[in-house]
């Protein structure tokens, strides 16, 4: 049976497991320098990796069998040699010659026997010598690697005794297998340190261009940052200076506009004032008049929302001064407000326009209730501004309606008590120029809650 769109929409939303594109994503690193190197690292060291196993596969192998097989020889060219000599005076001779030519210490045991059980051979190098004996010798034997550092000592049973050989580990193994291990480190150490400071300053311009790009996003000034480094990263750079300037260039024609239409509408309101005074009092003028101050608030409202895009500076600023400001203000109007700051709080901003919004929210919460609650501390990595009141509250599904401009909530917010329904769209558009949000709730308090956030 074929699935309908519905259904094949809704399975495409279904949770799926983790694969193994998944994992490989949670192990790898998240930052772009840790990834850069990685992919520097990661050829050198499977390149060192191949190198390393070639080498012990070939050359470690091949030498060590060469040595041993050579000491194997030289025994058992000595044990034949002593097989055929009559005399202990001819056997003397010849343990000295070996000892002079073959550069090893032997010794002979007259009647000696060898235990009869033989110790395994564990290691690489006791396995290759004891094939080499096998292969050369062909005599029982015994191989003890601890009867001294940097030697290994040799037993082998013969038919009067036991002719004991003391080789030095150099006979047996090739010391180039530590200088080899040595550079081949040492080398990646040099290389991973290289890799990291040219990393470093292939990453360093990208983080000035994030920060730079966070910074204009809270609304600070960024005139010190300039296009460096590689090509595409220069791309990217002046990408981000030509949008910055179009930003701007976008918020003060818009500015200009609405300040501009404002104060062009107060000359024919003037003049519609003078006009209706002259008509003397009647019902119909009355109503004309109430007409003619709504449109001057809806002129000041404009002129408000243009001031708060204005070119005012940020300036490192003490928040908790424009806070205790815009409480202190409050109080001289008659609401009663409770402040409570956590800590010193400070960080740039735009004074004026931050107070304003403050403002605006206070007077928005005394306006509809009887209490004020102000709370503002930082938070995580932010600073988080709390409004509460005890006043009727909004619905949650107007949260987001109110902060549209000229939206007004029937009801217990109405337009005899209210303002032009500017005030939210004000301080929100405010805060979200610093790169902050203005969102709202329940207060416990049994009001509206507006929470600020300002990143710092």
């Amino acid at each position: 049976m074929t699935a309908t769109i519905p259904e094949l929409t809704a399975r495409s939303y279904l949770p799926r497991r983790p694969g193994f594109g998944g994992l490989i994503k949670r192990i790898l690193p998240q930052t772009l320098f840790g990834r850069s190197l990685l992919i520097i690292v990661t050829p050198v060291i499977l390149l060192q990796v191949v190198a390393t196993w070639i080498f012990y596969d070939r050359h470690w192998d091949t030498m060590t069998n060469r040595l041993a097989y050579a000491v194997g020889g030289e025994i058992g060219m000595v044990i034949e040699q002593l097989e055929r000599d009559v005399t202990m005076a001819d056997r003397t001779e010849t343990l000295s010659m070996a000892a002079r030519t073959m550069d090893l210490i032997i010794t002979f045991e007259p009647e000696a026997i060898l235990p009869p059980q033989r110790r395994e051979l564990t290691s690489l190098l006791e396995r290759t010598l004891g094939m080499a004996l096998d292969e050369r010798v062909h005599k029982p034997f015994l191989i003890d690697t601890r009867v001294a550092s940097n030697w290994i000592e040799i037993r082998v049973q013969m038919a009067d005794g036991v002719l004991s050989v003391m080789s030095p580990e150099r006979r047996l193994f090739s010391s180039t297998t530590y200088i080899f291990l040595l550079w081949m480190v040492g080398a990646a150490m040099v290389l991973f340190a290289i890799a990291i400071i040219f990393m470093r300053n292939q990453i360093r311009p990208i983080r000035r261009l994030a920060a730079a790009a966070d910074a204009f996003g809270k609304g600070r000034d960024v005139t010190r940052f300039k296009m460096e480094g590689a090509t595409e990263v220069r791309q990217a750079a002046a990408a981000f200076l030509v949008m910055r300037e179009r930003i701007q260039r976008q918020i003060s024609q818009r500015t200009e506009m609405l300040a501009g239409v404002s104060h062009d509408l107060r000359t024919p309101l003037t003049r519609m004032k003078i006009q209706l005074e002259l008509f003397g009092d009647c019902q119909e003028v009355e109503d004309l008049k109430v007409d003619v101050i709504d449109m001057e608030q809806m002129i000041e409202g404009y002129l408000a929302f243009a001031r708060g895009e204005g070119a005012e500076a940020p300036v490192p600023t003490d928040l908790n001064r424009l806070i205790n400001e815009a409480v202190s203000s409050a109080r001289r109007d008659g609401a009663i407000v409770d402040l409570h700051l956590e800590g010193e709080l400070s960080l740039p901003l735009r004074p004026n326009s931050v107070k304003r919004c403050l403002a605006n929210l206070i007077g928005n919460a005394r306006r509809y209730a009887d209490h004020v609650w102000v709370q503002a501390g930082r938070r995580d990595d932010a600073i988080e501004i709390t409004v509460d009141d005890d006043g009727p509250g909004i619905p949650a599904s107007s949260h987001e309606d109110v902060f549209r401009p000229f939206f007004r909530l029937e009801g217990s917010r109405n337009r005899s008590t209210g303002g032009v329904g500017l005030g939210l769209t004000i301080a929100r558009d405010v805060i979200r120029s610093h790169g902050g949000d203005i969102t709202l709730g329940d207060s416990p308090r049994g009001g509206l809650r507006a929470v600020v956030r300002l990143p710092v």
